[in-house]
């Protein structure tokens, strides 16, 4: 990777060789590996058997999990927050373990849609919870600074699984992650 950095420095016209960029392959190639590292992780394996067995028949909310990831067209970074929203069917899953899951699916070069496609149908799959419900908000950089620089843009995915796709859970869930924020804080999602 560092050669493909090195020559990317050339094509651009800069000289890989300058104080500044000696070690900027190196650098970059490390930044690629981290950010992309969500491929070389295995759910299983992040989860480590963090499901338990609960009789718990509200919805579960965790909101706010920072995402940063890449957009897989330009490369370039997209970023913002992801909330998850479950029923329970008799298991509950560590509430760290929901941060992890999204930071598995965000490093790996993405489209905003499907990251919020994998994040719940993971969670589907492991908790076979009576509903699910994911929304991302994010602000992507290839909209902002390139093509039409748009700053203020952000776009708003959502993924509905079972009792979820009724809108009254869908309501519900948008005013717990609503809850104490203000008005221009809040996500452009219409639940009706």
């Amino acid at each position: 990777m560092k050669g493909l950095i090195r020559q990317l420095l050339l094509e651009i016209g800069e000289d890989p060789e300058r104080e500044g960029l000696r070690k900027t392959p190196e650098r970059v190639e490390k930044a690629f590996r981290y950010l992309t590292s969500g491929y070389e992780k295995d759910v299983k394996k992040v989860l480590n058997g963090a499901v338990f067995m609960e009789n718990y028949e509200g919805i579960i909310v965790i909101r706010d999990i920072d995402i940063f990831s890449l957009c897989e067209h330009h490369l370039l970074p997209f970023f913002g927050t992801c909330h998850i929203g479950y029923i329970p069917n008799g298991k509950i899953m560590g509430l760290s373990k929901f941060a992890r899951l999204v930071e598995v699916f965000s490093r790996r070069l993405q489209v905003q849609e499907r990251l919020t496609r994998q994040i719940a149908d993971a969670i589907n799959r492991e908790l076979e919870p009576e509903g699910i419900g994911v929304i991302i908000e994010a602000r992507h950089m290839c909209m902002m600074m390139r093509g039409v620089r748009k700053k203020d843009s952000v776009a708003v995915t959502s993924e509905f699984l079972g009792r979820f796709r009724d809108v009254s859970v869908r309501r519900e869930f948008m005013d717990m992650i609503c809850q104490g924020k203000r008005p221009s804080d809040l996500p452009s999602f219409r639940t009706d």
